[in-house]
């Protein structure tokens, strides 16, 4: 049996640019460098420019995968976007800033490769995870230059959209049974000293404390039965968000435990994609 087929081309063809290194940082003790790495899926069409989405990977700031939920964003890239997963420094190899100054290299490498992966450098979004959700509120939250660490830095870091799930907000507000067992907590070990005991310092690190009218446009993701970051973490900061009248939604799905099932169901993610192709 023979069948002709002419196929109506509606649509570019994506590729993943896997293990694309964006950054070289200091490691074992400043002796030596390594290389952070980013993968990329983009459209191979050069006759229009992309809005990039940027995703950062949970892990309490201790594990990262770069590449663990690649089949839900490639979902998202070929809805109309680029999508970068990006690596960053975890705690126990550097305390705060450098997780932030690894993402915020990471945006302004993609700016400064734009034309390579037909991106819109003025169209910047940013998601993440748990942890990963922290730091998608704190690029998006945290202008100073002083984060702005590396190559590039001709290209600015800001983004226009903001879509965290479950994020870390303010670490204050963390309930530790002994000032022993926080300090094995992992937003200690991300801050570097007793989160229990420098309340003032932590605060300081945390997306509430950066809470402006400024604020690009949020969409906070969280799930009303979480038993590992509180769903009062994701209620602060929209309240903050909402309080200084920036544009902010908190999705809240009932039931919902930390990392569950619920945040990879196409009803979700279909939310999401409206989200960004809103706002960016």
């Amino acid at each position: 049996m023979r069948e002709n087929l002419k196929v109506k081309v509606e649509a570019p063809q994506y590729s993943v640019a896997a293990g694309v290194t964006f950054a070289q940082v200091d490691t074992w003790f400043g002796h030596t460098r390594k290389d952070l790495k980013m993968d990329i899926i983009y459209p191979e069409d050069t006759e229009k420019k992309y809005p990039c989405v940027v995703w950062i990977c949970g892990g309490a700031w201790r594990l990262m995968d770069r590449s663990a939920h690649l089949a839900y964003l490639s979902a998202l890239a070929r809805s109309g976007f680029v999508v970068a997963s990006v690596e960053y420094r975890t705690s126990n190899e550097c305390c705060f800033p450098a997780q932030l100054e690894d993402v915020k290299a990471g945006i302004r490498y993609l700016k400064a490769l734009s034309e390579r992966y037909n991106i819109d450098r003025e169209r910047f979004g940013v998601m993440g995870e748990s942890a990963g959700g922290y730091l998608a509120a704190m690029a998006a939250l945290a202008e100073d230059e002083v984060y702005d660490v590396g190559a590039f830095k001709e290209f600015s870091s800001k983004v226009q959209a903001a879509c965290p799930w479950y994020p870390p907000s303010d670490v204050t507000g963390f309930k530790y049974p002994s000032p022993v067992e926080a300090a094995a907590s992992m937003e200690s070990l991300l801050l570097g000293k007793n989160v229990m005991l420098n309340q003032e310092d932590a605060l300081k690190i945390c997306p509430v404390s950066f809470v402006t009218k400024d604020a690009p446009p949020f969409l906070i993701i969280h799930g009303d039965n979480d038993h590992t970051v509180p769903f009062a973490q994701g209620e602060i900061l929209h309240d903050r968000l909402e309080e200084a009248g920036a544009d902010v939604k908190l999705l809240v799905l009932e039931g919902a435990d930390h990392a569950d099932i619920p945040f990879f169901q196409e009803e979700l993610w279909q939310r999401i994609i409206a989200f960004f192709k809103e706002k960016l």
